[in-house]
């Protein structure tokens, strides 16, 4: 059994589809583009935002910087709380907490905003640290997030584990030597998370504790 255990935040934690999406909008209407389907922001959920407004919207790297720190202007205001912990979660984290695990945020997220978020919706007594992306994209990628983790953290390969929902979570989890569990409530889809290369896959919070356990 790992006793180490990294969670992603978006998707895994809570559910901040909301305060993303209006972010992603507020953006988007500054920049002068028009954008009506929200369920399509969905794939702003997990990845850097540098790189989604480039993929999605073919922005230029300089208007996608600009375009980032509007959606930041919006976020820090407002959007950060217009989110919610997904039902069952707290319980599935006491579980793994009760049987000896030590828990850690990875989020690609910028590390201050994911600090109030842990704050504002009670995660904070049951993680040991939250690790998160630069405000100035010195670090964004899942791949380094997950190397500050178990660098700061002083976290043992060997006993380490991460949970997410996107195939960066799997990605960057391999890319450091660790397993992933993927969840299905999130985001990503089963396809997206096994094609990754996921070693587990659990459809509910409830069925977090036993998934990641059973490692």
């Amino acid at each position: 059994m790992k006793t180490h255990i990294l969670f992603d935040l978006d998707g895994t934690l809570t559910d901040p589809f909301e305060g993303i999406t209006n972010s992603v909008l507020y953006a988007l209407h500054k920049m002068g583009i028009a954008e009506q389907d929200r369920q399509k922001l969905t794939a702003f959920i997990g990845p850097p935002l540098l790189e989604s407004f480039q993929t999605y919207y073919g922005l230029s790297p300089e208007d996608a910087r600009r375009a980032v720190a509007l959606y930041r202007e919006y976020y820090a205001r407002t959007g950060i709380f217009e989110n919610a912990p997904y039902p069952g979660i707290f319980e599935a984290l006491g579980a793994l907490k009760a049987q000896g695990c030590a828990l850690y945020v990875a989020t690609s997220k910028p590390e201050p905003f994911a600090e109030r978020i842990i704050e504002k919706f009670g995660f904070s007594p049951l993680f040991e640290g939250v690790a998160g992306a630069t405000l100035d994209e010195t670090r964004t990628q899942k791949a380094e997030v997950i190397a500050y983790a178990l660098s700061r953290f002083h976290i043992p390969k060997a006993d380490a584990l991460m949970a997410g929902d996107r195939r960066h979570d799997v990605l960057g989890a391999k890319e450091n030597g660790i397993p992933c569990v993927g969840v299905l409530y999130g985001f990503g889809s089963r396809e997206e998370l096994l094609h990754a290369g996921a070693v587990r896959l659990a459809a509910t919070p409830q069925e977090l504790p036993a998934c990641l356990l059973s490692l």
